[in-house]
C-alpha cells in the first residue's frame, strides 16, 4: 500500500461543486441516505470536507478521533462531510455498504459521500487518505493538509489538534496560520487508467 502526501492545493482556492450520495444515514443530523450537494453543506462558517478510505491504516489510526472531531464542530456552523473516492472493484473494503458501517461504527456527526467516478478527487486535487481540506464562508480554501501528528506505529495519540486548531481559528475570526504540514496517508485508489499526473 503506497504512501502519498497531500498536494497542498493553494491557498484562496474555492471548493470545487459537488452533488454525492450519502451512505450514511446522519438524519439527526439533517442529512438522511441521499445526495448532499456543496449548497446544501455549506455553513455559515465554512464547510470542511476529508477524503479517507476505511481500510487505510492511517484512516484507521484516527477514526475514533475523526469521529469525535464530527460531533464536537457538527453545531459550529462549519459543514462536514467525508469523502471516498476509492476504488471499490479493486478494493472491496471501500463500498457503499461498509462505507455506511464505518461511519456508523465511529459514530460521525456527518455524512459520508461517495465519489465513484473519482471527479472530485480529482478536482480537489486529493492524494491520500486521509487529505484535509477546510474552506471559509466564502468557499475559499483556508486550511489544508493534516488532522495532526499522529501516523502509525509513532506512539503519538490522535486529537485532531491542527485541524481543529483551524476550524476554531475560522470561527473566531482570526488569521489561520499558513505554515501547514502535508497529510501523509494510503494513496487514493485509482480506477485503472484514471490516475492524476500527481500520482
Amino acid at each position: 500500500m503506497a504512501a502519498a502526501t497531500s498536494t497542498m492545493l493553494a491557498l484562496g482556492t474555492k471548493a470545487p461543486k459537488f452533488d454525492l450520495p450519502n451512505t450514511h444515514d446522519s438524519s439527526l443530523h439533517g442529512y438522511g441516505a441521499r445526495n448532499v450537494s456543496i449548497d446544501e453543506l455549506s455553513g455559515d462558517n465554512g464547510m470542511m470536507v476529508v477524503f479517507i478510505g476505511n481500510h487505510c491504516p492511517y484512516v484507521v489510526l484516527i477514526k475514533e478521533a475523526l469521529g469525535k472531531f464530527s460531533r464536537d464542530y457538527c453545531n459550529s456552523g462549519i459543514g462536514l462531510a467525508a469523502i471516498s473516492s476509492n476504488d471499490v472493484e479493486n478494493y472491496p473494503a471501500d463500498s457503499p455498504a461498509n462505507m455506511s458501517k464505518f461511519a456508523a461504527e465511529n459514530d460521525f456527526a456527518m455524512p459520508y459521500l461517495y465519489d465513484a467516478d473519482q471527479t472530485m478527487a480529482l478536482d480537489y486535487g486529493a492524494a491520500c487518505t486521509p487529505d484535509f481540506y477546510l474552506f471559509d464562508k466564502n468557499l475559499e480554501l483556508v486550511y489544508r493538509g493534516q488532522f495532526d501528528d499522529a501516523r502509525p506505529g509513532n506512539q503519538v495519540d490522535p486529537d485532531g489538534s491542527n485541524l481543529r486548531n483551524a476550524c476554531d481559528a475560522l470561527m473566531a475570526g482570526r488569521e489561520i496560520d499558513k505554515n501547514q504540514k502535508t497529510s501523509l496517508g494510503c494513496n487514493i485508489k485509482w480506477r485503472p487508467g484514471n490516475e492524476p499526473d500527481y500520482f
